[in-house]
């Protein structure tokens, strides 16, 4: 009786066992060998308009908006940070547009902790957006 409990028990074992000793599959290259190839980046990609959706406008333009609350308050539909990515898109694809007026709908309380209101981290970051994208214009003429 104990021989076949020992029996069972090594081929339960030994069938387990197997797959984790066989190694690698068919078709798999081994370590360093196969061809690998490095990710693509293309940098030119253009940035989301201001009628993208908001997950594609974030993230670009998200970090512009760090600062600004993700809170809505009473009567708001949308989040200040909401629309602060939307101002900022507004301002990359309009080079007309002046960053007051971009984000003219933003909330102009202070909350505590907060460094400024929303509306004026809206406007410095739009402002520092559009002097980056003069400047990227700038270096993209001088080295045509």
């Amino acid at each position: 009786m104990k021989l076949k409990v020992f029996a069972l028990i090594v081929g339960v074992f030994a069938l387990t066992a197997t797959p984790a000793f066989a190694g690698k599959p068919d078709g798999t290259p081994s370590k360093g060998q196969g061809t690998t190839k490095a990710p693509t980046y293309t940098p030119g990609e253009p940035t989301p308009g201001p009628k993208a959706g908001l997950p594609a406008k974030a993230k670009a333009y998200g970090r512009y908006c760090k600062g600004s609350s993700k809170k809505k308050q009473e009567g708001q539909k949308r989040s200040d940070f909401s629309l602060c990515v939307t101002a900022m898109a507004r301002v990359a694809n309009n080079g007309d547009l002046n960053p007051r007026k971009a984000c003219q709908g933003m909330s102009k309380k202070r909350e505590a902790g907060q460094k400024g209101t929303d509306f004026s981290i809206c406007v410095r970051e739009a402002a520092k957006l559009k002097r980056q994208q003069r400047q990227e214009e700038k270096e993209q003429t001088e080295s045509a």
